[in-house]
């Protein structure tokens, strides 16, 4: 069997985008069990409360759920276990003095396959102000709605 390329998306974390501002974005490997990856291919997770932390310098992500695997045995894994990330050392100091300052953490954006490796994209981020969320919610509709008038015009002159 030939070995699986590009990029695969398994989870997204869209409310992240909406919480947040969003600072720097690295790209980690994940530490998983086999039920876990066959779960993963089957397209099944979860990061709606999902998070990561630094303990001892290394880098946790928690509370993400991988539902068990439908055909796995005694040997399936738990579904909200603590899973360890894969970083340089250099991107996890970075990461630690980042979550240093007061007020940011640490929140994965998605989870995919990166040429058959699991792989999780997270971001440093501050939480958003309910004026901020109101903020993106009226410029994303302003873009729609410019978008629209393009596509009408587009139209019309044809």
């Amino acid at each position: 069997m030939p070995r699986e390329t590009g990029r695969k998306l398994i989870a997204q974390n869209k409310k992240a985008r909406h919480d947040y501002h969003i600072g720097d974005v690295y790209e980690a490997g994940l530490v998983l069990t086999g039920t876990e990856v066959k779960s993963l291919r089957q397209g099944r997770a979860s990061l709606q409360e999902a998070y990561a932390t630094i303990d001892d310098g290394e880098v946790w992500l928690r509370n993400a759920h991988i539902p068990e695997y439908a055909f796995g045995t005694w040997t399936n894994h738990a579904t909200r276990r603590t899973r360890k990330l894969l970083l340089h050392r250099r991107e996890i100091e970075k990461l630690e003095k980042a979550v240093g300052d007061s007020g940011r953490t640490i929140v994965p954006l998605s989870l995919f396959f990166s040429d058959g490796y699991a792989k999780v994209e997270i971001a440093v981020a501050t939480g958003k102000k309910d004026w901020d969320k109101r903020q993106t919610i009226a410029k994303r509709d302003a873009d729609r709605e410019a978008q629209r008038a393009l596509a009408t015009r587009n139209r019309l002159r044809r």
